[in-house]
């Protein structure tokens, strides 16, 4: 085994000109009301390395360009599509509109742990909440269904660019072996 060199890792990725080559996740990502600029940018680079389909920006959710997000991002504002809207009920009216199933990643009376998605499940959209106060009750009442990521120590979360990225990667998982 021999570690691979950037120039051996950079053949095998995409392109932003081969992009639309690319089997997207069909997952959009609503962020509500993020406070973080760094969370943003570590969210849209996870976003990339998932490939989701189109990443939303709400509320007060800060958005490129600004420069700590530029920072975190290391380029991939450029690579995943995204939009910032005001309202994320405006999303979310329009996406279960066009028939996508919407989740909160959030723990409610309900949750389903987030490695208990199927195929069923997509298309999606996944709301991704504050990190204070997640997502709002407003946004859960709009949901089909909310995952959840079990926590077994004393703290009752994670920090949502790490719950992003273990969710995310988690329904690629799933779309990869039975849809991709």
């Amino acid at each position: 085994m021999k570690k691979l060199t950037h120039d051996e890792i950079s053949q095998k990725r995409s392109t932003l000109e081969t992009l639309n080559e690319v089997n997207k996740l069909p997952v959009y990502v609503l962020l509500d009301s993020i406070r973080s600029n760094y969370n943003v940018g570590s969210i849209f680079r996870t976003s990339d390395g998932a490939m989701i389909e189109k990443l939303y920006l709400c509320g007060y959710t800060p958005h490129p360009p600004k420069k700590e997000i530029l920072k975190t991002a290391l380029g991939s504002t450029e690579s995943v599509k995204w939009e910032y809207v005001k309202d994320p009920k405006d999303v979310v009216l329009k996406l279960k509109a066009e028939g996508v199933k919407i989740c909160a990643l959030e723990l409610t009376s309900k949750s389903k742990h987030y490695y208990e998605t199927s195929p069923k499940d997509f298309p999606l959209c996944m709301i991704v909440g504050n990190e204070i106060t997640g997502v709002s009750q407003e946004l859960i009442d709009l949901c089909d269904f909310s995952l959840e990521i079990p926590q077994y120590g004393i703290k009752q979360s994670l920090n949502v660019a790490v719950a992003y990225g273990i969710s995310i990667f988690e329904l690629r998982k799933v779309f990869d072996k039975t849809c991709g």
